[in-house]
């Protein structure tokens, strides 16, 4: 998923939850933002990694149980992992989930497209018509909480 997607469903998880919505849209924003520059540098040879595996779950777990904030990290970081395995399953390459057990198991992506020409294969596919949807009930999320709030204030 493009990444602006996932902070976009990190709002949404953190308004329809009792978490800091700031809390949880960084925790959405964290698997990129370390993995990536990773992969760019060359430490790691996918951007998928350290970040992007489900061991990390395990580390904010045990954060988790430190306090509320952690714990909202914690859901959007799993937002995060859960919104990329379902990109993969919904556009036909389950086999890449796999990076969610790195590193005990190494694999190699399918997709092995320039970014660029990878992100105009992508528009149209089952995965980003799951994006538009998220989008979509975002925004309505956001009109709906600001007509409330504008009830609010005449009353």
């Amino acid at each position: 998923m493009f990444y602006p997607t996932h902070l976009v469903a990190g709002y949404l998880v953190g308004q329809v939850g009792t978490l800091s919505v700031a809390a949880v849209v960084a925790g959405t924003a964290l698997p990129d933002l370390i993995d990536k520059p990773l992969g760019v540098i060359g430490i790691t040879a996918q951007y998928h990694t350290v970040a992007h595996s489900a061991l990390s779950l395990v580390v904010l777990g045990v954060l988790a149980t430190r306090g509320w904030v952690w714990l909202a990290v914690a859901v959007g970081w799993g937002s995060h992992l859960a919104l990329d395995a379902l990109h993969m399953v919904l556009n036909g390459r389950p086999a890449d989930v796999q990076f969610l057990l790195w590193p005990v198991v190494e694999h190699e992506p399918q997709v092995s497209q320039p970014p660029v020409e990878w992100a105009l294969s992508y528009l149209g596919s089952p995965s980003s018509l799951a994006e538009l949807a998220i989008w979509l009930g975002a925004l309505t999320l956001f009109v709906r909480s600001g007509e409330t709030d504008s009830r609010r204030s005449l009353s």
